[in-house]
């Protein structure tokens, strides 16, 4: 779910072209959810192999990530570690929610409703261990860097980028502000020209830049001041905020106030959430992360990603070569051109 900050932000169009050669840290899970639940056949199932294995994550992951080194990005794929105990309430909401859209699937399927299951079965979608083991293994053939963060990946992601191994966090979420990134893109795995949903209209989706200096400028407030306006509107571990502050009065209330308490106080945060605010607040502030961690490229193994993809899951070859030969050029270029500078 994340934070909703959209209605506050400034954020504005950026391109392959301004991102080529930079090192972008991809929070993992977000981009892997994203394929589970929009790559699917026209009823809403997923794909799966002809061993009934679910592919849509590597089908996704292996054609966005192959368009991102065709156009000279480099993505280090950041992956959750174990989820904060305070998330306990939002994980139990959204595993309600998939079981509700997993019931109004089976009812769809009953009536035979085509638009009902492709409505409802990507609700019910679930990342298992054995998937993200598979996109991990996915990456490291391909030559890329994975990190493993000990808690939250959108806070490790945006600590790459603190400690200028990054240039900028990749997902739709806004969490990563709140851990003090200075850049966030979004829609980078969703651009392109899509449909609408529900119509035969098609719009195209660009990459959108964020960056926190310029937001926190134009909010007239600083990073904790963000995270205490986020926990108003609502966040993973406090789902929902406080009831009637919406993104706006709670941008009146940071501003207004320098004494959290007083804030909190005027918020009325002990009738509407039974945490306290300051737990919230310092897990934002001491997320754990890890800095053992190393950033390396590579050239991708093209045997072993043709063992994984086409013997393994029923890829086509002539997919995988395709895609791969222009990246392994792109390589070598860079390789011969580093030893002529030599």
């Amino acid at each position: 779910m994340g934070v909703n900050l959209k209605d506050l932000l400034i954020r504005k169009e950026t391109s392959f072209k301004e991102l080529n050669n930079k090192v972008l840290a991809v929070d993992s899970f977000n981009m892997l959810y994203q394929f589970l639940t929009t790559i699917r056949t026209a009823d809403g199932t997923p794909l799966m192999d002809s061993k009934g294995n679910v592919t849509s994550h590597l089908i996704g992951l292996f054609s966005r990530t192959t368009s991102f080194l065709q156009k000279g990005l480099n993505p280090v794929f950041v992956f959750d570690g174990e989820k904060p105990e305070l998330k306990t309430k939002e994980l139990e909401r959204r595993r309600s929610a998939k079981e509700e859209a997993r019931v109004k699937y089976k009812i769809a399927v009953k009536k035979k409703d085509i638009e009902g299951m492709k409505k409802y079965a990507g609700r019910f979608s679930y990342l298992s261990k054995e998937m993200v083991e598979q996109a991990k293994e996915l990456v490291k053939l391909l030559g890329l860097p994975v990190v493993q963060a000990p808690s939250e990946g959108e806070a490790q992601a945006a600590q790459l980028v603190k400690n200028n191994d990054a240039w900028a966090v990749v997902s739709q979420d806004y969490d990563s502000l709140l851990y003090g990134t200075e850049r966030l893109v979004q829609n980078l795995s969703i651009a392109g020209r899509r449909k609408k949903v529900g119509k035969l209209a098609y719009h195209t989706v660009k990459p959108m830049l964020i960056k926190l200096s310029e937001n926190l400028n134009n909010l007239k407030i600083d990073n904790e001041k963000l995270i205490v306006l986020s926990m108003l509107v609502g966040t993973d571990y406090n789902p929902g905020g406080v009831k009637g502050i919406g993104p706006k009065n709670a941008l009146k209330l940071v501003q207004k106030h320098d004494d959290f308490d007083e804030l909190f106080k005027e918020a009325k945060w002990d009738e509407n959430c039974d945490v306290p605010w300051t737990d919230i607040f310092y897990l934002f502030k001491k997320m754990p992360v890890t800095s053992k961690y190393r950033i390396k490229f590579g050239q991708p193994d093209k045997e072993g990603l043709i063992k994984f993809l086409v013997k393994g899951h029923d890829f086509s070859l002539d997919r995988v070569n395709n895609a791969l030969e222009p990246i392994i050029k792109i390589n070598k270029a860079k390789s011969q051109k580093s030893l002529g500078d030599f």
